[in-house]
């Protein structure tokens, strides 16, 4: 009888990809989960191939936190080139259409930058992961079928010109979940009258993280072949790293016991909404809990065993 083959390590959470321009997200991930030897690891929202920067991996009991990670707010660092306009609204697409760039200095793009920043309508575009009746837009875009698409509404919390190097501009875009920087640099193209498209992206923050601690790709194969386990386990940050915006919540033994079943339990001056991170009397991350409209907390996204 032939031994069950082993799946992996148990490896618990979350890494800070610098991913290369040129790999997918995906690849990335079946990458570094290779490295590590982990059982299990998943990223939080994808960096389109020519994009590089923090792509955040949660491995084993991390995974329950990637919905966060998904839902936060990101940072990028952008080009874009003015003048043409794209198939994909990046540089990978086929250049679909030139247009003269003419009076567009500082002040102009200041001034149409105004008209993005803030809460503000944006559409989908073709080339991306929505889905219409059941299927992929970037699937139907290859196929040379476009669909309506409804617009969402996104957040700019902060739009800035970093450079201006005709026909190319710099910006440094804070933004809201569900944002598309290749959308947004084609609108402001529009706006201005010339088109626009991506030619690079940084992803520089993702919710409470940002560039500190993240570790590229070839750093980690170094590690890997030189140092082993341990050395590439420290660049690990703990699952609770990936919370850190939501309150915690000490619980008593009690508490834990019977929240541990699954049971919601009161807890003395604990918020009165919202999500909380649970902790036992031990100081171990438990999970995320929810606060019920009767002032209990219940357990929502528990850790096995928790984190020490």
């Amino acid at each position: 009888m032939s031994r069950r083959r082993s799946k992996g390590r148990n490896v618990n959470g979350v890494l800070l990809l610098d991913k290369p321009v040129g790999m997918s997200s995906n690849l990335a991930l079946q990458v570094v989960k290779r490295l590590f030897n982990a059982n299990k690891a998943g990223h939080t929202g994808s960096l389109d191939p020519l994009a590089s920067g923090l792509l955040p991996i949660c491995f084993g009991e991390a995974t329950k936190a990637s919905g966060f990670l998904l839902d936060a707010d990101k940072h990028y660092q952008v080009r874009c080139k003015l003048g043409e306009k794209t198939a994909t609204g990046d540089a990978e697409g086929e250049v679909i259409e030139h247009r003269p760039v003419e009076g567009i200095d500082v002040a102009r793009l200041e001034d149409v930058f105004a008209r993005f920043r803030g809460e503000i309508e944006q559409i989908p575009p073709m080339y991306s992961a929505v889905k219409h009746q059941g299927q992929r837009l970037y699937t139907l875009a290859r196929q040379g079928v476009e669909v309506a698409r409804e617009p969402r509404r996104i957040v700019i919390h902060s739009l800035t010109l970093t450079g201006l190097d005709l026909p190319y501009f710099d910006i440094d875009v804070r933004c809201t979940k569900g944002t598309y920087i290749r959308t947004l640099a084609e609108d402001i193209g529009e706006v201005l009258g010339c088109g626009a498209h991506v030619t690079e992206l940084r992803r520089l923050g993702v919710g409470p993280y940002d560039t500190a601690g993240m570790v590229s790709l070839d750093a980690l194969k170094d590690l890997a072949a030189g140092e082993g386990f341990a050395a590439l386990d420290a660049h690990i940050f703990p699952t609770e790293s990936a919370l850190t915006q939501w309150p915690d919540v000490r619980l008593s033994p009690d508490a834990t016991f019977y929240l541990r079943q699954g049971q919601a339990v009161v807890v003395p001056h604990a918020p009165t909404s919202g999500w909380v991170r649970l902790y036992a009397p031990d100081q171990r991350f438990l999970g995320m809990g929810q606060i019920l409209d009767d002032g209990r907390v219940a357990p929502k996204r528990m850790m096995i065993g928790g984190e020490g």
